[in-house]
């Protein structure tokens, strides 16, 4: 694998984001605990976990694109020059 693409969290703010807002649905679960109503503790557990879950996963997916969008369509294509070796002297066009 090269170096020079890869992604570290302190040039990508997605990451720092979808750490963030994992930390706050635990935190909105957790407080939301006490009020869940007739829920089940292992449903109430399984919603907060998949929420949560969901968040990370969609920041590694913007990141994954941003990151995408950067190497392929970002960057500007090279020149190429086309060589036409028929010709006498092999003249290339531009």
């Amino acid at each position: 694998l090269s170096t020079d693409t890869d992604v570290s969290l302190s040039s990508c703010p997605f990451v720092p984001i979808g750490m963030a807002g994992f930390a706050a649905i635990v935190a909105y679960g957790l407080h939301t605990l006490k009020s869940r109503g007739n829920t089940k503790m292992s449903l109430h557990l399984i919603h907060m976990h998949v929420a949560a879950q969901g968040c990370v996963v969609g920041a590694m997916t913007v990141v994954m694109g941003y990151s995408m969008y950067q190497e392929f369509w970002a960057k500007p294509k090279p020149l190429m020059k086309r060589c036409c070796l028929g010709l006498a002297g092999g003249a290339c066009f531009s």
